[in-house]
C-alpha cells in the first residue's frame, strides 16, 4: 500500500503567526518584495512605496500567502547595509502594505534585530533570517518574544564571502546538523514555529546547490516545514546559459522538483506561475 511521505514524519502544518492561523497543508507560495535599488534580479526592484503596495496586491490576487519585504540585497558580493539604512528603506512601504491589505501574512526578510523588533511592532507577522542568528544573535530571542514564526536559512559565511571556494565534506549533513543544533538553540529560548530553508546559493556551489536539491525530502526528519528559495537563481542561469529575466521556466522545473520532495514553501518572484505549480503537483499527489 502506497503511503504518503508525509505520514512518516510529522512536520506542522499550520503556523501561529501572533494569534492567527497560517495553514501549509496546501503548500505556500511567499511572493519576494525587492525595496532595494540592487537586487540580483532587476525586474524584482520596487523603488517607489506605490510601486511596493501594487506589486503586493498583484501577489495577493494571484495566489500568494506570504509577502517578504526585504530592504536590503544579500547576492553574492553585497555588501551588508546597517540596519537603519535598511529600516529607512522599508519602514514606508510595510505600513503601506499593512494598511492596505490588513490580512496578508508579511514576512521580514532581515538579518538586523533591530529591524525585526520594529516591523514586527509595526505589524509583521514572521521573520526570514538568512544568517539564522549568526550575523546578529540578538535575533534568537525576538521569535519567541513575538510569538512569530522564524524561518531559519543556512548560510556558509557572509554574503560578501559565500561564494568563495565554498567547501563541504557532505552538505547535505552538515546543513542537516547545522538546523538540528540552530533549532535546539531556539528551542531553548522558546521559539515554537521554525521554517527550514537550505539556503540555495548561499554558500553552495552549483554541485551543492544540486545536491541539496536532491536529498530535499531528508529534511523532513527535523519534523519541521521546509521553504525553497530557487526562484531566478544561479543553478538555473548556469545550467541554461541564461540571465535572471530569461529564467522562469527552469525555476518552474526546479519549483516542481521541491514540491515533490516534500517542500511546504516556495519563496518566488513570478506567483502566478508558482500557485500554477503547486495546483498541478498537488492534483498528482491526491
Amino acid at each position: 500500500m502506497f503511503v504518503a511521505q508525509d505520514t512518516f514524519f510529522r512536520k506542522k502544518k499550520l503556523l501561529n503567526c501572533r494569534g492567527r492561523l497560517l495553514d501549509l497543508s496546501g503548500r505556500a507560495v511567499m511572493g519576494i518584495l525587492n525595496l532595494t535599488p540592487d537586487s540580483f534580479y532587476d525586474k524584482s526592484r520596487l523603488a517607489a512605496t506605490a510601486d511596493a503596495v501594487r506589486r503586493a496586491g498583484e501577489m495577493l490576487g494571484q495566489g500568494a500567502s506570504i509577502l517578504d519585504l526585504g530592504a536590503q540585497s544579500t547576492r553574492p558580493g553585497a555588501e551588508l547595509l546597517p540596519a537603519d539604512v535598511e529600516w529607512n528603506r522599508l519602514s514606508t512601504s510595510l505600513t503601506a502594505i499593512r494598511k492596505e491589505f490588513p490580512s496578508a501574512f508579511i514576512s521580514i526578510d532581515t538579518f538586523h534585530a533591530s529591524v525585526a523588533v520594529q516591523a514586527l511592532d509595526m505589524g509583521a507577522d514572521l521573520i526570514n533570517d538568512i544568517s539564522g542568528g549568526s550575523l546578529d544573535p540578538g535575533m534568537l530571542e525576538i521569535p519567541a518574544r513575538y510569538n512569530a514564526p522564524y524561518i531559519l536559512m543556512h548560510l556558509k559565511g557572509t554574503p560578501k564571502s559565500m561564494q568563495k571556494a565554498p567547501h563541504y565534506e557532505d552538505v547535505t549533513a552538515e546543513v542537516l546538523s547545522y538546523f538540528s543544533e540552530r533549532l535546539a538553540l531556539l528551542r531553548s529560548k522558546g521559539a515554537h514555529d521554525v521554517i527550514l530553508d537550505p539556503g540555495f546559493g548561499f554558500g553552495k556551489t552549483l554541485e551543492h546547490n544540486f545536491t541539496l536539491l536532491k536529498n530535499l525530502e531528508l529534511f523532513a526528519l527535523l519534523e519541521c516545514p521546509v521553504m525553497a528559495g530557487l526562484s531566478r537563481k544561479s543553478m538555473v542561469n548556469k545550467i541554461l546559459n541564461v540571465q535572471p529575466e530569461d529564467a522562469l521556466n527552469g525555476s518552474t522545473v526546479l519549483h516542481t522538483i521541491a514540491l515533490l520532495k516534500g517542500v511546504d514553501i516556495l519563496r518566488v518572484h513570478d506567483v502566478k506561475e508558482a500557485v500554477e505549480v503547486v495546483k498541478l503537483v498537488s492534483a498528482v499527489q491526491s
